[in-house]
């Protein structure tokens, strides 16, 4: 049987802009069956680190909200803590960080509650008894809300190859605890034949696992904790994952975590994806690169698995832009992450979250049209 995905494109007209637009994609899939009166709704999103301007718009955010509070909701915005140090590794710099990129309360008409606590291990374990986990850590207040709506920005991801709801759910509302269970086992190699000492992933690592020897990178596997940002910064391509067994065991173990996160809240689930600035990378960088292809539109679904897939279908359908990180795989048709991140088998993602029941990949997407307007000569 095929799961739902409601789809609007991003042409708007003075009947109706692409604020109400996006309410109306949010209404029809199904936000008044997903809360009920007094619901406390989390609403998972990635507030961007310092310096991103990939991350979702805050109006957009508000919308939500919106929404929410019309089905009767009281909705709050959330994420849990970094594993890594930074400018969210803590509830006071994560708020701080969310307020400077524009999710103030005068603007989302919400409180931000960062659901893992001060220091991210305010946790709940929930039993899943899967391969990894027989318990998972998960952020205590998603726990505790009574429905849940992830709004992703979908873009490539230097571990899984694109990040959207599954990513967004697994990795994200997992406490700090969960996220280093995650990522543990995890660790790039330097290929030092292209390595060329520049220092960059040594003064970007997080956890300082990083020292030049001989004018040559190396890589602590004792202090790594799998973030994957040296992939990123590296300017010649010599700090690599490779498709070893490791990688597909972060990706199981991240699904795994998904089904936590979902467990209990069965029928109270809306997933967003916005498939706009479809960066390269993940938001927790201090940058955004050029977007790989252009901004397609949006997508909801109460499937995780049916939405990811069909993003990854409409962002494959495109041409790529020039000027980008992207070398080869440009035409429509092609797979434009693996352009970006080769040895990652992004599709693993949906075989395993496809084994544990959270989804199908076999789905149909409905267009939600613009209200019609004439232009009056």
């Amino acid at each position: 049987m095929k799961s739902v995905v409601y789809f609007i494109d991003l042409r708007t007209n003075p009947r109706e802009g692409l604020i109400d637009k996006f309410g109306k994609l949010i209404e029809t899939a199904g936000i008044a069956e997903t809360i009920k009166k007094r619901d406390l709704v989390a609403i998972k999103l990635h507030f961007g680190a310092l310096g991103n301007t990939g991350f979702i718009r805050p109006v957009f955010i508000r919308k939500v909200v919106e929404c929410a509070k019309s089905a009767g909701g009281t909705p709050f915005l959330t994420d849990c803590n970094t594993l890594y140090a930074g400018s969210r590794s803590d509830t006071p710099t994560h708020i701080e960080t969310a307020v400077k990129n524009g999710f103030a309360y005068s603007v989302v008409d919400a409180p931000i509650v960062i659901a893992d606590g001060l220091r991210g291990r305010s946790e709940v374990p929930v039993a899943i008894n899967r391969k990894h986990f027989d318990t998972v850590y998960i952020g205590s207040d998603i726990v505790h809300s009574d429905a849940l709506i992830s709004v992703a920005h979908f873009k490539g991801h230097e571990l899984t190859g694109f990040a959207g709801t599954l990513k967004n759910i697994g990795m994200g509302c997992a406490s700090r605890r969960g996220k280093l269970a995650q990522h543990s086992g995890v660790s790039p190699k330097v290929k030092s034949k292209k390595c060329i000492g520049c220092g960059d992933c040594e003064y970007h690592c997080p956890e300082k696992a990083i020292s030049l020897n001989e004018g040559k990178a190396s890589i602590s596997t004792d202090n790594c904790i799998g973030c994957g940002e040296c992939i990123i910064i590296c300017p010649t391509g010599a700090v690599q994952i490779k498709w070893n067994p490791s990688i597909p065991v972060f990706i199981e173990k991240m699904i795994e975590y998904t089904m936590g996160v979902l467990k209990g809240k069965g029928g109270k689930m809306l997933f967003i994806n916005f498939l706009t600035h479809i960066s390269p990378a993940c938001d927790c960088l201090n940058y955004s690169d050029a977007p790989i292809v252009r901004d397609i539109g949006i997508l909801a679904s109460t499937d995780p698995v049916a939405i990811d897939k069909a993003s990854v279908d409409f962002v494959n359908q495109e041409q790529a832009l020039p000027k980008t990180c992207m070398k080869t795989h440009m035409n429509p048709g092609e797979d434009k992450f693996k352009s970006i991140y080769p040895n990652i088998e992004w599709s693993y993602q949906f075989d395993y979250a496809e084994s544990l029941g959270l989804g199908t990949r076999n789905y149909e997407i409905e267009t939600i049209k613009s209200k019609r307007w004439k232009k009056i000569q």
